[in-house]
């Protein structure tokens, strides 16, 4: 039995070369040609994006484990931190020969003494004289003595209350003080002349006191003491004395 034509043949190989139909052979070829190019083209954009993918991983792991590239900018202007700076070199201030010191400078600053004002503390001098030694049990005369160390008069308080003179023995106990037993009270305002001294006797009655004047007075021993005088807020030196 013969092949039936039509639309129910079978296809064939020299069917499909050789398409038939009721429209032209060009057109089926047309067809056939875009179908391919399409998908030649799906099948090298599926090629283009995997190459893309691959090369892009391969790129981050060799910036990950390799240096990082110099950009064009550093590699024409260095930066700053790889620049050595040397530090300036330290001056110390020198004071010019002849120059005065500072000390001289704000001692300069300092106001001057006003001729008729009082006597501060650093105006005046304060020392105490004793003899060099008296029997235990003597009544020795101490001097407290003020001097007048400005250049100018001044006016200063020599008040009795404001005196007082202590006897202490060579480990710096306080063996006696003038104030204990029979502090005297008086008003002595004096204008000392500059280089003016002035002599306060005083006479111990040879026995030891403490300031409440409760304890039972005693002679001290013989022995090497000092004297120390105090006027107000102005202390003196120690002055040596000895018992015998």
């Amino acid at each position: 039995m013969p092949p039936r034509s039509g639309r129910g043949a079978p296809a064939t190989v020299p069917r499909v070369l050789h398409p038939v139909g009721r429209l032209p052979a060009a057109v089926y070829w047309r067809r056939r040609l875009l179908l391919l190019a399409g998908v030649l083209v799906v099948l090298g954009g599926a090629s283009w994006l995997a190459v893309t993918l691959i090369a892009g991983r391969d790129s981050a792991a060799s910036s990950a484990s390799g240096p990082r590239p110099v950009p064009a900018l550093e590699r024409v202007v260095p930066s700053f931190a790889g620049i050595a700076t040397t530090p300036p070199p330290l001056v110390t201030a020198v004071t010019p020969a002849g120059a005065p010191a500072a000390d001289a400078l704000a001692a300069s600053d300092a106001p001057s003494p006003v001729a008729g004002g009082p006597c501060t503390d650093d105006m005046i001098g304060l020392e105490v004289r004793t003899p060099a030694s008296a029997a235990a049990a003597s009544k020795p005369t101490f001097e407290l003595v003020v001097t007048n160390l400005s250049a100018v008069p001044c006016v200063r308080a020599l008040d009795k209350g404001l005196q007082e003179m202590q006897l202490l023995d060579g480990s710096g106990n306080r063996i006696w003080g003038s104030n204990d037993c029979f502090p005297e009270q008086s008003s002595d305002l004096r204008t000392l002349a500059p280089g003016e001294a002035v002599s306060l006797p005083l006479v111990w009655g040879g026995l030891t006191s403490e300031p409440t004047c409760t304890s039972p007075r005693s002679v001290p021993p013989p022995g090497n003491y000092v004297v120390r005088g105090r006027l107000d807020t102005k202390s003196s030196p120690d002055a040596p004395f000895a018992l015998s």
